[in-house]
């Protein structure tokens, strides 16, 4: 899990950079900028070792109330305050499932390895999150799938 070249950035102020963006005559949201400047196989990549995904909210299902959860740092950067957030590891998880992509089931595998899952606050977590019913289905029953091993 620590040596994904991969970090999921959602900037807060998504929605007023697109309008500044479209001002411009740019219709791209901020998740795809994000990509373009810093995402894999960028400048930014081959120079750094990492790169950095832009994520919005339909790529990001969190469930309801996780700000409260999260962890928040600021930093000093360039005399610019940067604000970073990070979800609640079972609020991570969620996300994941919501997705349960390849790299997503690996990620959750990996986590539950070395600790593991609180499966129940997990179910009740995927029932605070906005998907469709087939989807948290799907999360519940891979889920407890997790619990069978």
């Amino acid at each position: 899990m620590r040596i994904t070249p991969e970090i999921d950035a959602y900037p807060k102020n998504a929605r007023a950079w697109e309008i500044e963006e479209a001002r411009k005559g740019d219709a791209l949201e901020a998740s795809e900028h994000i990509h373009g400047l810093f995402g894999e196989a960028s400048q930014f990549h081959n120079t750094h070792g990492f790169y950095i995904d832009g994520v919005d909210e339909h790529t990001a299902r969190l469930p309801r109330g996780w700000q409260t959860r999260a962890v928040v740092r600021r930093f000093d950067v360039d005399s610019r305050v940067v604000e970073a957030v990070a979800p609640a590891p079972e609020d991570l998880i969620v996300s994941k499932l919501a997705r349960l992509d390849e790299k997503d089931r690996s990620f959750v595998e990996a986590y539950h390895r070395v600790r593991p899952l609180d499966l129940q606050l997990i179910e009740k977590r995927i029932a605070e999150t906005d998907v469709d019913a087939a989807v948290a289905d799907r999360a519940i029953a891979y889920l407890r799938s997790l619990g069978a091993t």
